[in-house]
């Protein structure tokens, strides 16, 4: 087992490009257990991207991703470069789980089978554990009433929530967000917002892709601003907001989150 002192996740000088677009140029992240950490920026600037490479949904070409000390292998270089050991990437995902913007459940599974699915065969949980554990995460995010329904019957924030207790069914070391309620009107989008932030109550480690200023201001014990694939500007988030040392931050937040 790594120390405890170790984060959770750490990248070093990332590089991703699609083709000649360059859409991250050397980004540094560090998610220290029990902490939240908030990607924002203007739409472009990388964050999502820098999510799904975290997660090895992408494969950067450069720089080092490590989960709890251990680094990720590759092979090949540059356009190139790929995860050397597939064990690896599948543990690494597993304890990694991700909640997408469109929810990404399976329409034609209930809820409760739409939580149970990847801990049963994943995981190789006893179904009986599996849906007692879903049923408890069910309740924990407010739809413990909707577990034998279909996908189509919820509202997109109810689905948005069963797609969160999905993701912590798998007892990840951390939550990946990405743009989480950019999808839901704001009524929804606050049922949503009140979960998260009870997650970051809990002392979860979760990194959070958001257009949101008040949650990443109210959640984050840490805030990155990126801005055309580069590190802006960083910091704790009462410093970020409130006292932004770049020009562009500040027209960023002046304009609202893009």
């Amino acid at each position: 087992m790594p120390p405890v002192s170790d984060p959770v996740l750490k990248v070093r000088d990332l590089h991703k490009s699609y083709g000649p677009n360059k859409v991250l140029a050397g980004v540094d992240l560090t998610a220290p257990r029990g902490h939240v950490v908030s990607l924002i920026g203007s739409s472009g600037s990388g964050k999502s991207t820098l999510l799904r490479c975290c997660n090895l949904l992408e494969d950067s070409q450069e720089g080092e991703v490590a989960f709890e000390g251990e680094q990720v292998r590759w092979t090949g270089h540059g356009a190139a470069r790929r995860p050397a050991d597939p064990r690896q990437v599948t543990r690494i995902r597993t304890n990694l789980s991700m909640v997408f913007q469109q929810f990404n459940l399976w329409a034609h599974m209930t809820i409760l089978r739409n939580v149970t699915e990847a801990p049963i065969h994943v995981l190789k949980r006893p179904r009986d554990e599996a849906e007692a554990a879903a049923r408890a995460y069910l309740d924990k995010v407010g739809i413990g009433d909707k577990a034998d329904r279909y996908p189509a019957e919820l509202s997109g924030g109810q689905q948005q929530r069963a797609a969160i207790a999905r993701a912590l069914a798998m007892e990840p070391r951390a939550l990946l967000f990405d743009e989480p309620t950019s999808a839901l009107d704001p009524e929804l989008e606050q049922e949503v917002v009140r979960v998260i932030r009870s997650l970051a109550d809990e002392g979860r480690t979760m990194i959070l892709v958001t257009h949101d200023m008040d949650m990443a201001r109210d959640c984050s014990d840490h805030v990155i601003f990126l801005h055309r694939g580069r590190i802006e500007e960083e910091g704790p988030p009462a410093r970020v907001f409130d006292a932004p040392e770049s020009v562009r931050l500040r027209g960023f937040l002046s304009a609202g989150a893009a």
